[in-house]
């Protein structure tokens, strides 16, 4: 594995690997196939990017995440990989040279839709490349009790069985509940997987609930956010007229905000998120049509207006909050209405017109039992973090009664942005109380002087993204800022050390921030 944690480093800036990433990849590398089950944020990607920049061939990786590819490409380009993606942006003479290029070596990894798979334009390029290793993000997708059931998902075992030599197949996802994972072995055709299950604890996330009217909700979400005046967030919403009325009152009340639901053209909606992911706008508002498309790291509260249909559709919304490791809050904004709504909603018959009767029946009664758990915890007396590993199966031992981070466990109540709201400064700890910070960066108290700084770092990396032509997550993250802030390196090994830049970030962006850093 000094291989791999080399390629880690050299890559990626990071000294170490995360909980259960060195035993996915050592399984792959062995040539085994696995299944990563990994928390929002704890680098599932990273399982198959470094077996894809040390592996001879093309990696091959199945996403439904057809707005984000380029992205995700433009960011293993920033780690020195060599990305290229296959989808339907691309015109059909642009699709023939990325698979000539491929053919020629050019790339260590291709990401591609599902419907990709049964192309036979793109079966013939495969069988003709060497292809060792096919990794599947978001499996959930492949079973019928998952939130976001894809059925082309379900033709990804007969892709791997038409290659000419069947290479390890890893299957990553983050919210997983023990049927949905079973499914995925089978349906996916995992062969005696190493299985990685490393928890859904997200520590740095806050979660609270509260019973509001709709009303209600738009006044709290305003003094929220003008009590956070430098915090990019998402919230969700359940209709299109909802979507658009929170987001003009936002607007009205002076927040940077954008629209995204299905009502909108394709350019508008692809507009809006470049422009939250470029933080051009500070808040997304959006309907679950926003759903698995970002991947932005410095997120810094998600808000659920309404009730999700299930647990496992409310923890991949929330978990895009803080997946950059800093603290983060989640909050859960419903009222009866939300629950008439919901069961409405499920009354629809909306099945394939194939599916048995008796397999409708079983379905449908499924997703009534994902409401009600969504019910439960919305209004649970508990604590709502030991409420949602219990429901994704895991070991509750060693998981204190009093998670002290969440609205049960503090007694939070609404009120508080409900009255007109306090500005106040956001850096490190003074933002966010239950923030758990680096052991070795916790002993250096936050000052007015850091806030500048980090600031500066901020407006830095903006302008440098903006020149790139990349979101200023993919230069650095927020969590790599404020290391830098505490830090202060004065030298490029220095800066090399700080988790998260890495050579090739070092080599193309250390001079500026050490210029910045050091006041040159």
């Amino acid at each position: 594995m000094a291989d791999a944690l080399a390629t880690l480093g050299r890559h990626f800036g990071y000294a170490s690997f995360r909980p259960g990433q060195a035993e996915v990849i050592e399984a792959l590398l062995q040539g085994r196939d696995a299944l990563a089950v990994m928390p929002t944020g704890a680098g599932k990607s990273v399982c198959y990017q470094v077996p894809a920049a040390m592996l001879e061939g093309l990696t091959i990786v199945v996403s439904p995440l057809i707005s984000l590819m380029g992205d995700q490409v433009r960011g293993l380009k920033e780690a020195g990989i060599r990305g290229s993606y296959l989808n339907s942006t691309l015109t059909p003479r642009q699709q023939e040279v990325v698979m000539a290029r491929a053919a020629q070596g050019w790339y260590d990894l291709m990401y591609v839709a599902p419907e990709r798979l049964a192309d036979p334009r793109f079966r013939s390029f495969a069988s003709g490349v060497r292809v060792p290793l096919v990794a599947v993000d978001e499996a959930h997708c492949v079973s019928q009790w998952g939130q976001d059931f894809r059925p082309a998902y379900q033709g990804i075992a007969d892709f791997v069985a038409s290659l000419p030599e069947r290479p390890p197949v890893v299957a990553a996802t983050a919210t997983a509940t023990r049927r949905v994972r079973d499914d995925i072995v089978r349906l996916i055709g995992l062969h005696d997987p190493a299985v990685q299950v490393t928890g859904f604890d997200r520590p740095n996330l806050s979660l609270f609930s509260f019973m509001l009217t709709p009303k209600e909700r738009r006044r709290w979400m305003v003094g929220y956010m003008l009590a956070h005046p430098d915090d990019p967030g998402i919230v969700y919403a359940s209709t299109r007229k909802q979507v658009d009325q929170i987001a003009q009152e936002l607007l009205d009340a002076g927040v940077s905000a954008a629209s995204y639901h299905a009502g909108y053209q394709n350019e508008d909606r692809a507009e809006a998120q470049r422009r939250f992911e470029m933080d051009d706008v500070r808040v997304m508002v959006a309907t679950n049509a926003f759903g698995m498309g970002i991947d932005k790291s410095n997120v810094r509260f998600v808000i659920n207006s309404g009730l999700p249909l299930s647990l496992e559709e409310y923890y991949q919304e929330a978990g895009r909050a803080g997946r950059d490791g800093e603290p983060a809050e989640c909050y859960l904004l419903w009222s009866r209405g939300d629950i008439r709504t919901c069961r409405f909603l499920l009354d629809r018959d909306d099945a394939a017109p194939d599916v048995p009767e008796a397999d409708r029946e079983r379905l449908y009664r499924s997703r009534r039992a994902l409401l009600n758990q969504m019910i439960d915890y919305a209004e649970s007396t508990t604590c709502l973090r030991r409420r949602i590993l219990r429901y994704f199966g895991q070991d509750l031992s060693g998981v204190p009664e009093d998670c002290g981070s969440c609205s049960v466990c503090t007694g939070a109540s609404a009120d508080r942005y409900l009255r007109p709201a306090r500005t106040g400064a956001t850096f490190g700890r003074g933002a966010y109380a239950s923030a758990a910070l680096d052991a070795r960066d916790a002993a250096l108290e936050a000052t007015d002087g850091d806030e500048e700084l980090f600031q500066r770092l901020r407006a830095l990396r903006k302008r440098l993204a903006h020149q790139m032509g990349v979101p200023p997550y993919v230069v650095f993250t927020d969590a790599t800022l404020r290391a830098m802030v505490r830090r202060r390196p004065r030298d490029e090994e220095a800066l090399l050390q700080v988790p998260g830049v890495g050579q090739k970030r070092l080599e193309r962006y250390g001079q500026a921030f050490l210029d910045e850093i050091n006041g040159n």
